[in-house]
């Protein structure tokens, strides 16, 4: 049958599949087969599985049996199934274990033994082992015989091997056999010729690029699909380096009509490539061609066309008008994995042009209640960069449904996409504001919190009337925060923008709470805080200093010096003082510092004290600016992009 020519390796069905499939359809035996029976018949033992305690010592002690001329062939197999799985887990064997005690008695079950399913098994073992050079010439001549032989698994998988195992140097004398093979009439024989051309490109592209001529034959073959798409593959792989040559190529197949659905995708990628590269003259004849595809019988081609549309260079919203058409269509498709690609396809046009994706609105509202969580996600996060002003308060009512119900990971994407939101329709702040805070409050973890309160704070920075509410919000979250770093964070911001409020003593009851219920870390940065409202706003000094004071016997020695130090220098009245120390103060990064050591100990002149104004002084990085934030993340964390 097809499936038993099928190899072990490279992506094709297992031998167990295609003895599964034919066991349940009654072909190989009663449908109603015992478990245990047909663990038996997968080569597993009764009691558990044949690679329970296997070991590398133990597969080298069993391979002696490849030395035994009246050795049973599925013995054999059950050995060199364990050498697969000991080398598959990367287990490492000496060039003496890997030649003396499996390779050389191996090659003598390849002359003698006949068994198919053991030859199978031992040309995946020689490709696995990469044995030296040395061995390599004893295993060729009876490779290169099997590359000839009229059994055609026998043929694929011999070439599959010697192209592994091969150099340079022994590639010429096997170079007439590859070619001869890349034009055969067996798919499977023409397809493993392929392939190894492709893996021959990194070590021998001379070798290969001879081939043209054969490699181009088996791209005009409309007779086996994979053939076609491997030949497409290898020969755009040769010509690579060539730029003028991948345009003629490229000009030259779209001119025709191929059969494999997967060499038109690969089409549609070189295409898509040339036209980046600024072949504008063509640029029309290859649009035409994207276009033309739309309308191919194969749903991967389709998909394929449409894709390549939307990431076009300098394409036009009359350009983008078939794709969007298509990937309307495949929204309502009941594959999942067309609406997953078809919406995620949707989110990054919607990012250049949001009023053309609106077309689809409805049916990416119909969407939010998709099953498939990533789906539902990548539906919201369009919607929020496709929305309307006037569709806001209706979504958040729809996302508020939605949130509960998924992960923090596509919760930070939503988060994200309603930040571009909100700094889109400004007047619209409050609304999102309490969206935000109200998921706030619920259950989530570090990266969800970070990303609710980082938006806060990109909204507080660019809204002004933000502000006040922001604050607020942020003031009710660390009431019952548990992550230090974000109720530092914020206790920050609240001393740097509370004072400018219109009441500032409202936030006074939140920050004090924080020294008498925190950690030191958050105690320290309280304090921190209050000093800032006692030096920004003189009715409220007396206050912060009687507050401060009753600090200063914290267990905490930081919370204590922090304390002491701004209690006495805003009981000094002197404003200028108070100024250079609490309010205008200019963090002094670790690295400034470390300069001016490194400096002042080269100098070696020690009379004369440290001067601290040597070091770089730097303000600190807003947290909406954080290099290790991506720019959008509604992509990355649902696949990347294909």
């Amino acid at each position: 049958s097809a499936s038993s020519a099928r190899c072990v390796r490279g992506g094709e069905p297992h031998l167990a599949d295609s003895y599964s499939k034919s066991l349940r359809a009654g072909v190989l035996g009663p449908p109603t087969m015992d478990k245990k029976d047909e663990d038996e018949e997968y080569g597993e033992p009764r009691g558990g599985s044949m690679f329970r305690g296997v070991d590398k010592a133990h597969v080298i002690q069993e391979a002696r049996a490849f030395n035994d001329p009246n050795v049973e062939s599925s013995k054999c197999i059950q050995i060199m199934t364990k050498l697969l799985y000991l080398l598959g887990k990367g287990e490492n064997f000496s060039s003496r274990e890997s030649t003396e005690s499996i390779f050389f008695p191996m090659t003598k079950l390849l002359l003698r033994d006949k068994d198919e399913k053991l030859r199978r098994l031992m040309y995946l073992v020689i490709k696995e082992l990469k044995p030296d050079t040395d061995c390599v010439i004893i295993v060729t001549s009876t490779l290169t015989k099997d590359m000839n032989s009229t059994n055609d698994l026998y043929r694929a998988n011999s070439i599959r091997v010697l192209c592994t195992i091969t150099d340079t140097s022994m590639l010429m004398n096997i170079e007439r056999y590859l070619k001869q093979a890349i034009v055969d009439k067996q798919p499977l024989v023409a397809s493993a010729a392929l392939v190894a051309g492709m893996k021959l490109m990194r070590t021998s592209p001379d070798v290969v690029k001879r081939w043209v001529n054969e490699v181009m034959q088996a791209v005009q073959d409309k007779n086996a699909q994979m053939v076609q798409y491997h030949a497409l593959a290898l020969l755009h792989a040769i010509k690579a380096t060539d730029k003028l040559a991948v345009s003629k190529l490229v000009s030259t197949l779209t001119k025709q009509q191929m059969k494999s659905p997967l060499a038109m995708c690969l089409l549609i990628r070189y295409t898509v490539n040339v036209i980046q590269e600024g072949h504008g003259e063509q640029a029309r004849a290859y649009y035409d061609f994207l276009e033309s595809c739309l309308r191919h019988r194969s749903e991967m081609v389709i998909f394929e066309a449409a894709r390549a549309i939307c990431q076009m260079p300098n394409v036009t919203q009359r350009e983008l008008t078939p794709a969007i058409t298509v990937l309307q269509l495949f929204l309502s498709s009941p594959k999942p994995t067309l609406r997953f690609a078809a919406v995620r396809a949707l989110n990054r046009v919607a990012m250049a042009f949001p009023l053309t994706v609106t077309t689809c609105n409805v049916d990416l509202e119909n969407m939010i209640s998709d099953s498939n969580r990533s789906i539902a996600t990548l539906a919201i996060t369009t919607l929020l960069k496709t929305g309307s002003e006037s569709s806001v308060d209706r979504l958040m009512k729809q996302i508020g449904c939605f949130m509960s119900d998924i992960a923090d990971e596509f919760k930070v994407i939503v988060v994200d996409a309603i930040r571009a939101l909100c700094l889109k329709y400004p007047q619209k702040h409050r609304i999102l504001m309490n969206f935000l805070s109200n998921v706030l409050r619920e259950e989530g973890g570090f990266e969800f919190k970070r990303s609710i309160v980082d938006t806060i704070l990109v909204l507080i920075g660019e809204i002004p009337d933000a502000v006040e509410s922001g604050l607020g919000h942020l003031c009710e979250f660390i009431e019952d925060c548990e992550f230090t770093f974000l109720s530092t964070q914020i206790l920050h911001l609240v001393g740097d923008k509370g004072p400018k409020t219109a009441a500032p003593g409202k936030y006074i009851r939140h920050i004090y709470n924080r020294i008498i219920l925190e950690n030191a870390t958050v105690r320290a940065a309280a304090v921190s805080s209050l000093a800032k409202f006692g030096a920004s706003v003189p009715s409220l000094r007396e206050s912060m200093i009687t507050l401060l004071r009753r600090c200063v016997h914290d267990a905490d020695d930081e919370v204590r010096d922090r304390s002491t130090f701004y209690a006495s220098v805003l009981s000094s009245g002197d404003d200028a003082l108070i100024r250079k120390f609490v309010i205008d103060v200019t963090p002094m990064p670790l690295s400034g510092v470390e300069k001016a050591l490194l400096e002042y100990k080269e100098q070696a002149n020690f009379s004369e004290p440290f001067n601290f104004a040597k070091a770089v002084i730097a303000p600190i990085a807003s947290p909406a600016k954080r290099k290790d934030q991506p720019k959008d993340t509604s992509m990355a964390n649902l696949g990347g992009g294909a």
